[in-house]
């Protein structure tokens, strides 16, 4: 037969620890379950000390109110007063039955009888005063209410002095129930610490089963990881989570030695694969180089084209040279505008750029409105939003006889909402749902079989615009494609948080 000792022992940690625990956690529940019934107790008897005082309090309030109501009553001979009347008489008649019906020879409850007795008179003095004031019998009125006065007047110096009685009887059970709460805490802090002290105890000797044989592989674990691996084996017996850590650590250091070949095999080949990174990392470099040398072409454009303004302005070409102007400006927005985002009225420049461009191309055929209202747009968007816009409608709209294309900006309580509508042939619902799918989705490109079908339509551009404003803002409904006014055309929406 197992002692208790090698019975503990073979039982799992997970057992020791939630025994342990429950053990403890039914001594705290003893010692606080002991010291709030005891507190309880105290506290009781502490709280009713002065109960009688308030209800007693309460009883001359109702007293009150019935002889205000009777008052009323006889001078005014209102509905609401004798209403109030006998509502306050019914409360003084179910607080006068708690009170004593038979004389004592304690002071306190013979006190409480002749406020009782009192109290009987008063109201059979009222009854005899409502029938008098009812009748209209002022002689009998006046000789009923002056007894009702008198028993009020008498009645409530009883209850003054009953409650003054009751007052001292009250603080003398007051001190008393004091005491006990004195008791009451002092044996709760013996029960507390006396209970805490067993669960220390019950906790300590737990906790030192489990930690011994945890030191013993600390200690070879140490050597270990100083590569010793001439150690003795544990070759423990116990059937806990101990002694199988302790098997599974003795098969460990004999077969360790096998690992190491393959761990420094593993080194070997992690630091060619960083030396790879690190030639990876050299080309990565050497494109960005090439990537800021193909800047050169962007800017010698842009020079260029500053350069035939200037000729066109010397040979008095005006409008040669305002057109080149306002190419080179849109070439700058491009090239010079390297940050992510741009304000809406930066935006709007840029559109007029663009037009001016279309016009001169397209001359009366193209038609081209703003509604704006006053103010400034300092929200920003991400830049190069609005121009693929415009050049989607433009190209579509100048299908028919004459392209128009309207561009309107309205304050919203939340949002900037720009639309920018066309006249031309709408887009089919297919094309459509393929660019808010691949927006979704993330891709840059409408489906093939989409761009078959209609290859005015490659989507990259709108795709562009949207994917951005959802990166930018994180969110899907800042962007939609409607049919324009009246059912002709396509209108793109944007709406901007005012917040930006």
């Amino acid at each position: 037969m197992q002692s208790p000792v090698n019975y503990i022992r073979n039982k799992s940690l997970r057992w020791r620890i939630m025994t342990c625990i429950g053990i403890a956690i039914l001594m705290l529940t003893a010692s606080i379950i002991t010291t709030m019934k005891l507190s309880y107790l105290s506290m009781s008897s502490l709280g009713d000390s002065y109960k009688s005082n308030s209800e007693l309090t309460h009883f001359t309030q109702v007293i009150f109110n019935t002889e205000k109501a009777l008052e009323d009553y006889v001078n005014y001979r209102t509905f609401e007063s004798i209403d109030d009347y006998y509502k306050s008489r019914t409360k003084v008649e179910n607080l006068n039955e708690k009170l004593q019906n038979f004389p004592s020879k304690n002071e306190v409850i013979h006190k409480e009888y002749i406020v009782h007795q009192l109290t009987e008179a008063f109201l059979y003095y009222g009854n005899l005063t409502i029938a008098a004031r009812r009748a209209n019998n002022e002689e009998e009125l006046s000789h009923e209410y002056s007894y009702t006065k008198t028993c009020y007047n008498y009645l409530r110096s009883q209850i003054l002095e009953l409650n003054s009685l009751r007052l001292q009887q009250n603080a003398a059970r007051y001190d008393e129930s004091n005491k006990k709460i004195v008791t009451t805490n002092t044996l709760s802090i013996i029960f507390f610490f006396l209970f805490a002290i067993l669960s220390f105890f019950a906790l300590y000797f737990t906790i030192t089963s489990i930690m011994s044989p945890l030191v013993e592989i600390s200690e070879v674990a140490h050597k270990v990881a100083k590569r010793n691996f001439d150690i003795p084996l544990f070759n423990r017996d116990t059937k806990d989570e101990i002694g199988n850590i302790c098997r599974a650590f003795d098969r460990m250091i004999i077969s360790i030695r096998e690992y190491i070949d393959t761990i420094w095999e593993k080194a070997r080949t992690e630091a060619e694969l960083k030396e790879k990174e690190i030639e990876m990392q050299a080309l990565y470099s050497d494109a960005q180089l090439r990537a800021l040398q193909n800047q050169i072409n962007p800017h010698f454009l842009f020079n260029t084209l500053n350069t035939g303004a200037q000729l066109a302005m010397m040979e008095n070409a005006d409008k040669t040279c305002y057109f080149i102007e306002q190419v080179a400006d849109f070439f700058r927005y491009n090239i010079q505008q390297q940050k992510k985002t741009v304000s809406i009225d930066e935006e709007l420049g840029l559109v007029d750029n663009f037009v001016y461009i279309m016009k001169v191309r397209f001359g009366s055929r193209l038609d081209f409105t703003k509604e704006i209202p006053e103010g400034s747009f300092p929200q920003q968007i991400p830049s190069m939003t609005l121009q693929p816009l415009v050049e989607n409608c433009i190209k579509h709209g100048l299908k028919n006889a004459k392209g128009k294309v309207l561009l309107r900006i309205t304050r919203e309580e939340k949002f900037i909402e720009i639309s920018i509508l066309d006249n031309g042939e709408g887009m089919n619902k297919k094309i459509k749902e393929a660019l808010f799918q691949a927006v979704s989705s993330g891709t840059t490109r409408l489906p093939a079989e989409i761009l078959d079908d209609n290859s005015s339509h490659n989507g990259t551009g709108l795709i562009n615009v949207f994917l951005r404003l959802k990166l930018q803002f994180h969110r899907t409904d800042l962007f939609d494609i409607t049919e324009g006014e009246g059912g002709l055309g396509t209108k793109f929406i944007i709406r901007i948080p005012n917040h930006v």
